[in-house]
């Protein structure tokens, strides 16, 4: 197959550039015409028509729309549909997601996985998890599309929310303002809209919600990063209060499955203030959309059914652009659709390992050792370990270190007092003549900022600093602090944890990609 989209995974809308992104809109709008307008011809061209192909729907957590939309677009295609029982499978017996993937991949000639679940990042640890599998086996890489996993994100939601926001500026990128009112904090589909929203020129976005379920900061920065324009509202009330009001308006519901007990305490208090009242109706101009991922809660939805009826109701047909973005979804991670795709085809980071520097080793006689430090003759010494930290925290790098390393052997350490009364460790270790290159990354990716010196007859022969590494991996004691995280060991899945770093001093899982601190992640 010559798609570029062929067995690629979903898992957040990144995996789509921009131009790929675009390439499904057009499709899609395409195809939607099409069965409208009944040109049997065209839409032909969409249908897959291979029973060889098996499309699993795996759903760990409750859906109604994401899981009937996919299961008619899969019916659509004419492939082999496996909706995966959960209640009545091994799941019960604790049998590991992993596992599980492992067993159905092999039942088809090529596999498409579209699953849910509260677990973040999962599609990105089967993408990597079965690709090695199935590369073993030589079977057929599967697809992995990602339903919604916990509060992450909801790609296949944004895309269509995409679909659904082009339709109404009449497929004009230009510009859109964009108003995200409710749960912001738990909602995945807004979490998603800091990517989707890139295919517009000029974004500007404001966030309405109380500062308890307001947009998570990591996300804000990523939208700013991105050269939005972001405006913060605390409800509907202030929002409408000032003249520069949004046309197109996204609701969520609030998630209180989601939320710990103190935020239900606040739940009526939180909710009036994202709810649309029949009095504010004055203030809204009469293009203005409404738009909604559903379900609306029965009792206490923050679009009211009072708004059924009023031009304000875009969430219906919304709803259902689900269908037909899921059936170009599929067709294009099938390897059926692409190959006349001719724009930036979204690339894999690079991670480049070149984070410990070697520097011109001082011709002195001897290191500058500290009182306490046994002097090295010949052996290594790591200098400037945690410089500038507290002495706790400067010990615990230490103990880290000497356990990741293995440095159980004569030697001595302590933590001093440096330049202008900041502090630093130093660990000294006589008769350890080197590191291998990958117990120096190892050094590197524990201790960035530290130095290494290589010291022969007494002089200090070779020198290496280390700066931040670009990811951390394959270390023992790294744990992502997100319960919810698939590699998170309460979960018992065997993920290798992994972080890439996406500022100085700030790493994202690979996974679930919650932001840590470089201290958080051991």
């Amino acid at each position: 197959m010559s798609s570029p989209f062929a067995g690629r995974t979903i898992q957040v809308v990144r995996d789509l550039s921009v131009d790929e992104q675009v390439y499904l809109y057009d499709q899609t709008r395409l195809l939607k015409a099409s069965l409208r307008d009944g040109d049997r011809r065209i839409v032909e061209r969409f249908r897959i028509d291979r029973p060889e192909i098996g499309v699993y729907l795996l759903f760990l957590e409750d859906s109604t729309r994401t899981k009937e939309s996919f299961r008619n677009a899969a019916k659509f295609h004419r492939v082999k549909l496996n909706d995966f029982a959960v209640a009545g499978s091994s799941f019960s017996k604790k049998e590991s997601i992993t596992d599980t993937i492992k067993m159905l991949v092999g039942y088809s000639d090529q596999s498409i996985f579209v699953l849910r679940t509260r677990l973040e990042g999962t599609c990105r640890w089967l993408e990597h998890s079965v690709g090695v599998y199935t590369g073993k086996q030589g079977l057929p890489s599967a697809s992995f599309i990602n339903g919604g996993d916990g509060r992450h994100e909801h790609p296949t939601q944004e895309f269509l929310d995409e679909f659904s926001f082009l339709e109404q500026l009449s497929w004009d990128r230009s510009h859109i303002h964009l108003a995200l009112v409710g749960d912001l904090f738990h909602g995945r589909t807004v979490h998603s809209k800091v990517d989707g929203l890139q295919v517009f020129h000029e974004v500007e976005v404001d966030l309405v919600a109380p500062q308890e379920i307001s947009m998570p900061d990591h996300y804000v920065q990523r939208m700013h990063e991105c050269g939005y324009a972001v405006r913060t509202f605390s409800g509907i009330a202030e929002y409408l209060a000032q003249k520069r009001v949004a046309p197109i308006w996204y609701f969520t519901r609030l998630q209180l499955e989601r939320m710990g007990d103190q935020l239900l305490d606040k739940a009526d208090r939180l909710r009036e203030s994202v709810t649309f009242r029949k009095s504010f109706l004055a203030s809204i101009d009469e293009h203005t959309r409404f738009y909604h991922p559903l379900p609306r809660h029965q009792i206490t939805p923050t679009i009211p059914s009072f708004l059924d009826d009023t031009p304000l109701n875009a969430w219906e047909l919304q709803s259902m652009n689900g269908y037909y973005t899921r059936m170009v979804e599929i067709a294009m991670v099938a390897g059926h659709l692409g190959d006349e795709f001719e724009g930036t085809v979204r690339r894999e980071p690079d991670y480049p390992d070149d984070f410990v520097h070697e520097v011109e080793a001082l011709r002195r006689s001897k290191p500058d050792y500290k009182v306490g430090i046994k002097p090295v003759q010949n052996g290594i010494v790591i200098d400037h370990i945690g410089r500038d930290s507290s002495p706790r925290e400067i010990w615990d790098q230490i103990d880290k270190i000497r356990r990741i390393l293995g440095l159980d052997r004569i030697s001595s350490h302590g933590v001093y007092t440096g330049g202008e009364g900041s502090h630093k460790g130093m660990i000294s270790l006589p008769d350890l003549i080197e590191l291998a290159e990958h117990e120096i990354k190892m050094l590197g990716a524990s201790a960035p900022g530290c130095t290494l010196n290589i010291v022969k007859d007494g002089r200090v022969v070779r020198k290496y600093r280390m700066g931040m590494p670009p990811r951390v991996y394959n270390l023992p004691g790294i744990t992502c602090k997100n319960e919810d995280c698939i590699s998170h060991p309460s979960h018992h899945e065997p993920v290798t944890p992994e972080f890439l770093r996406a500022a100085l001093d700030r790493y994202t899982c690979k996974y679930c990609e919650r932001p840590h601190a470089f201290g958080e992640i051991w």
